[in-house]
């Protein structure tokens, strides 16, 4: 098993399949080979391959394992905390192994109190080595949602909680919308009858064009009646900065 320094400096191609696993303890580099398994958690090796949350003791001291079989590695939780996947999976300990996708993959362990410790996978493909610096390379922007005016005043209004980052904010009511919406623009005819097919439009328009969040359900037709699918919506423009808080200026 090749030590943290290989993996940090991407030192040369790895063939596909090979698991590269960091944390701010090192990292590890591990060919694919059937019936391998790489444990990382709390404890010391032999225990584990790769050290994550040493001195957090919410961590378990073999929190997690992965094993190569059928041509994949397969994520297991072997923890008494979560571990968090992205787009907000959870695995308990009970919970079936996760295949992981050639590419990359973080990996969140719930620690004390607010402490996430990170795991970053990556799994080399054939067009994919493995991970390697790119310090001098342009950072690509985020993917920012085109809006006109009226969608973005309507969201500013309808997610200031989210612009102002609360914790566990909600969107307001259509009712309490369209009240303030009056208020700013008094010459258009703002209802929550026009909130709604405004929403469902942009809901519907976002879906078609790769939204990373649910924004409808399967046979939705478009209309906006799930507060869930509101929240996911203001979230992802909240994420992708299409909505920042400079925005709030339209408030006032």
């Amino acid at each position: 098993m090749n030590r943290p320094d290989s993996l940090a400096r991407g030192t040369g191609p790895a063939r596909p399949g090979t698991l590269h696993a960091r944390s701010v303890a090192g990292g590890i580099q591990v060919p694919p080979q059937t019936g391998r398994t790489v444990r990382f958690g709390r404890g010391e090796r032999p225990e584990v391959d790769l050290a994550v949350g040493e001195d957090d003791l919410r961590v378990s001291r073999a929190h997690g394992e992965l094993t190569f079989r059928r041509r994949q590695w397969w994520l297991r939780n072997t923890g008494q905390q979560l571990v968090r996947l992205p787009h907000g999976r959870l695995m308990h300990v009970s919970s079936e192994p996760v295949p992981l996708a050639v590419g990359y993959t973080p990996v969140f362990v719930r620690g004390s109190g607010y402490r996430e410790h990170l795991v970053e996978l990556f799994v080399s493909g054939h067009e994919a080595p493995g991970p390697s610096p790119r310090r001098g390379a342009d950072t690509l922007p985020p993917k920012v949602w085109p809006l006109d005016d009226d969608e973005r005043l309507l969201l500013v209004v309808m997610g200031q909680r989210y612009l102002l980052y609360e914790d566990g904010p909600r969107p307001l009511t259509y009712r309490q919308t369209a009240e303030q919406l009056v208020e700013l623009a008094p010459g258009v005819k703002w209802s929550e009858r026009r909130i709604e097919y405004k929403l469902a439009g942009l809901r519907r328009r976002l879906h078609d064009a790769g939204f990373p969040y649910a924004l409808l359900h399967e046979g939705d037709g478009g209309a906006p009646w799930d507060n869930n699918l509101l929240h996911n919506l203001l979230r992802g423009l909240v994420e992708s900065t299409t909505l920042v808080p400079p925005d709030l200026e339209l408030l006032e």
